[in-house]
């Protein structure tokens, strides 16, 4: 159980790799939100579109060019903004930047700006709709949180029962660690560290929880990348909030030479703050391009000699992302399997996008051969049965008769019985009818004292007519329904 546990996390890895290598160019959002001025921390409501962030050195800013407010813009188009308004009931003089929502939108989770003090305490609080406006910020009390630096952030999960923690705390590995409280009882846990794995030598920022919290990205400057600041990603790996895989890259694409951080996913586009193009960050959006879908076909080699195992498939995947992987079902990984027995054959297919597509192959082999030792001077004998029957009439029982009296001169035969039919009736009908005939063919014989375990049987339905012909008449039918009885040794 361990090492599937292992191998899927592995497989998830890989899959999140492959898609973040097949997006769309990244672009500013359309329209007017981006300006001259910065603007980070994009967060969409689901409600109405409306586009939340943060906006800082603005010219017209109330408290001069520093001064970071919150911001709403109202959806225009698909991927296009107005330029917005402040949200005055949530800003003031401080740092004010919105850090989540709840799931129904009804409570928004801010930077606590609002104690009033110049020296305010650092931390988090939250505020409720009530109509249009929102109350009073309430603090989020989070035992033993104090924050000294002037960098630092906060992240809640969708439950509302976990926050991320950007900050400078206990025995940090660098500047700016990521830590974690959950919520506990109705109350909120002392900070822990989100691990070893995560947190570097250089600063951890701008955290962001997938919708099935099993995947944190986050921005940093310790792992190495393409600039300033990147946005990484990682993998929870088991239960624990301190549980992560190494941190993984989302590529150049979205990572620059210069800043990317605040990355936040809506819908089936994500988003993010760079400045890239310019001296002060704007948002930037993308999206998945799309997977064409996985098929595959096969086409088998029958096997040339009776039990024989050199029957061969070529499969051919179509669509789909590579790479690809192949499982037989006789425990097979190749493409094209070889050295193959007469069998069916079912192959899954999987690409690196988790698509799968199954084919299957049948190999048949030749019939076993019919090896007539030595054949008698007398030959054998042939009857023929009415329509659609399977008794013998007088004129065949007396063939039988006089067949059974010539055989019994010459001890120690062997014998083979095959019944035919003509081809009215269905081919289904036909085999078993022409099954029928052999079957009381050979029963005669052993009634008249041959022993059966010298006698073999086959039946063929409509298949090899003795006349061949398109518009047969009845005494050419009548041909077709025969049995015949040979001699071998």
């Amino acid at each position: 159980m361990k090492n599937l546990l292992i191998n899927l996390f592995l497989l998830s890895t890989w899959q999140l790799v492959a898609q973040f290598e097949r997006i769309e160019e990244p672009k500013r959002l359309g329209g007017s939100v981006n300006t001259l001025a910065e603007e980070n921390f994009p967060i969409f409501l689901k409600s109405d579109g409306a586009l939340y962030f943060t906006r800082t050195f603005d010219e017209n800013a109330k408290y001069g060019l520093y001064d970071q407010n919150i911001w709403v813009s109202e959806k225009e188009g698909e991927l296009t903004y107005s330029s917005g308004e402040s949200v005055k009931k949530i800003n003031n003089k401080f740092n004010n930047c919105i850090v989540g929502f709840s799931s129904d939108e009804s409570k928004i989770y801010l930077l606590n700006a609002y104690a009033g003090k110049k020296d305010l305490k650092k931390g988090i609080c939250y505020s409720v709709k009530k109509g249009n406006n929102w109350s009073k910020p309430k603090e989020i009390k989070i035992p033993e949180l104090d924050i000294e630096g002037q960098f630092y952030g906060f992240h809640i999960n969708k439950e509302e029962s976990l926050i991320i923690i950007s900050y400078v705390g206990p025995n940090s590995e660098g500047e700016e660690d990521l830590y974690y409280s959950e919520l506990v009882d109705e109350k909120w846990t002392n900070p822990k560290t989100m691990g070893a794995s995560i947190n570097s030598s250089g600063f951890e920022i701008s955290p962001f929880l997938s919708k099935d919290s099993d995947t944190l990205f986050f921005a940093s400057n310790g792992f190495g990348g393409e600039g300033d600041a990147d946005v990484f990603y990682s993998l929870r790996s088991g239960g624990k909030w301190d549980d992560w895989s190494e941190p993984i890259n989302l590529g150049n694409k979205i990572n620059s030479p210069k800043f990317d951080a605040y990355f936040t996913m809506s819908d089936r586009f994500f988003y993010w703050s760079s400045n890239r193009d310019a001296e002060r960050s704007d948002i930037y959006y993308s999206t998945f391009l799309n997977t064409p879908p996985l098929t595959a076909s096969a086409e088998g080699t029958d096997v040339t000699v009776y039990q024989g195992n050199d029957g061969e498939i070529d499969l051919t995947p179509k669509g789909g992302i590579g790479p690809y992987t192949y499982l037989w079902s006789n425990g097979s990984e190749e493409q094209d399997p070889k050295m193959l027995f007469k069998g069916v054959y079912t192959c899954v297919v999987t690409d690196s996008y988790a698509q799968i597509a199954e084919v299957t192959v049948n190999i048949n082999e030749p019939g076993p051969p019919v090896v007539i030792v030595e054949q008698k001077k007398f030959e054998g004998t042939i009857i023929y049965f009415d329509l659609n029957s399977s008794y013998h009439n007088a004129e065949n029982l007396k063939a039988l008769e006089d067949f059974v009296r010539k055989i019994k001169l010459e001890p120690g035969l062997k014998f083979q019985v095959v019944s035919h039919c003509d081809r009215r009736e269905t081919d289904q009908y036909n085999i078993w009818l022409s099954k029928r005939r052999m079957e009381k063919t050979i029963d005669y014989l052993v009634s008249k004292g041959i022993s059966k375990k010298n006698i073999t049987g086959d039946y063929r339905g409509e298949r090899e007519p003795d006349v061949q012909c398109s518009n047969c008449s009845e005494d050419q039918f009548s041909k077709n329904r025969r049995t015949v009885i040979s001699i071998v040794k």
